[in-house]
């Protein structure tokens, strides 16, 4: 008794010995490709504006507009409701919010464009504007009124507007730091991105950026805008995504899928070209799996439908909008754009209702599997693992409540962020 008990084996310890040594490239190769999530907020959407329509109250105004048209269009939960085909239990508890959060914090991440929706303008005009919003970042930061993420969408890598592109960076950057630092929530978005050596060309670009003011290396990433058949499907016939995220050396943050651009090179007609056209859900697979495990997060692309004019009209809109993020949601993109401040309300509910409805099932679930109870599901480590993300996207978004969600699992944040592989 109390002695261990022997057991046979066949093999030397060499053996192991020799298997762990032909294995570890493949262990290192792994842990640097693979780490798993970042263990950060990911905002459930992006807003962008054009450079020159920026302003200090840009993030306010949306607000405040998409509670004016809650107002005229969906005054109560159940005028949304109706529109929107939310069941009865989820209209009071999913309105309260969306309206909460359109007073708190209408906007998640704002992206100041100076790509497709600022267009070409002269050196001088472009060089303002940039400068301009730097300016007007940094003070949001200062005084409190930013959203979670800001940042831009700089021109591309392309031969004819890299140049302006690249001034353009520069300008931002500098701005920001002469204003007194780089925010923590600064994103870069790089558009249109054709070849991995692009991608390339943006480490190197942000390497020297580093660099010159003396920043950590590796404190600048960027987002990669998937908006060709080429970052799809390379001309050799392979797969040209995953080695867009190889080729950002550690800096791509995420992947944006593109709509209507991509859909143009696709040949999809106009009428047609739409995030669920299966041209994009193609794509989007691709990302999908490109960036699964890598920590690169995924965005869908936007509706340019937009809701505005009389109160029939929006409420397609808005159904449009809403159907198109709750298909989103269950493909696992959990982010998206919105192009109007008509968005909000919808991307709000579409997303609300998302998580509330499983809140009760999926803490049960997760509840039972750290308890090892038997229910009638049998959960795997993997299936806790997507649980404990998706009530923690919940909880990041204000779907859900901390207390709530305490009371249903019997668990902690922290006790989430654990199962969820989170840092």
């Amino acid at each position: 008794m109390g002695q261990q008990e022997t057991v046979a084996t066949s093999l030397a310890d060499t053996v192991r010995a020799d298997i762990k040594a032909a294995l570890a490239a493949v262990d290192a190769d792994l842990a640097r490709r693979y780490p798993g999530d970042p263990g950060t907020r990911q905002p459930i959407h992006t807003v962008y504006v054009p450079g020159d329509a920026f302003t200090a109250d840009t993030l306010r105004s949306w607000g405040d507009r998409a509670l004016a048209m809650l107002d005229e269009h969906a005054p109560d939960a159940a005028a949304l409701a109706a529109v929107l085909g939310l069941p009865d239990d989820l209209a009071g508890p999913v309105y309260e919010r969306v309206r909460a959060k359109l007073e708190r914090e209408p906007i998640e991440d704002l992206r100041i464009d100076f790509e497709d929706g600022y267009g070409l303008r002269s050196d001088a005009e472009e060089d303002e504007t940039a400068a301009r919003a730097a300016a007007l970042v940094a003070a949001a930061y200062r005084d409190g009124t930013a959203a979670p993420y800001m940042g831009i969408r700089m021109k591309c890598m392309e031969a004819a507007v890299r140049d302006r592109g690249i001034r353009t960076l520069d300008i931002f950057l500098t701005g920001l730091l002469e204003a007194g630092r780089l925010p923590d929530g600064l994103v870069l978005t790089l558009p249109k991105v054709t070849y991995a050596e692009q991608v390339t060309a943006m480490v190197r670009l942000l390497e020297a950026f580093e660099k010159a003011r003396g920043l950590a290396p590796g404190r600048l990433g960027f987002e990669i805008q998937i908006e060709t058949t080429q970052s799809i499907l390379g001309a050799d016939g392979r797969a040209t995504v995953a080695r867009m995220i190889e080729a950002a050396e550690g800096r791509a943050t995420a992947l944006h899928y593109g709509t209507f651009d991509y859909s143009a090179s696709c040949g999809v007609s106009a009428a047609h070209q739409a995030s669920d056209h299966p041209a994009a859900d193609h794509a989007k697979a691709v990302m999908q799996v490109a960036a699964a495990g890598t920590g690169v997060r995924l965005s869908d692309g936007s509706t340019n439908v937009l809701p505005v004019g009389p109160t029939a009209q929006v409420h397609e809109a808005w159904r449009l909008h809403h159907g198109l993020t709750r298909r989103a949601l269950a493909r696992a993109y959990y982010q998206g754009w919105d192009m109007h401040p008509g968005h909000l309300p919808t991307r709000y509910a579409a997303v609300y209702a998302f998580y509330r409805e499983g809140l009760a099932k999926a803490a049960a679930r997760l509840a039972a599997y750290v308890a090892k109870t038997a229910g009638d599901v049998m959960d795997e480590p993997a299936t806790a693992k997507a649980l404990s993300s998706y009530l923690l996207r919940g909880l990041d978004c204000g779907a859900v409540d901390p207390t709530e969600v305490a009371r249903l699992t019997g668990l902690s944040r922290g006790d989430l962020e654990g199962l969820a592989g989170r840092g």
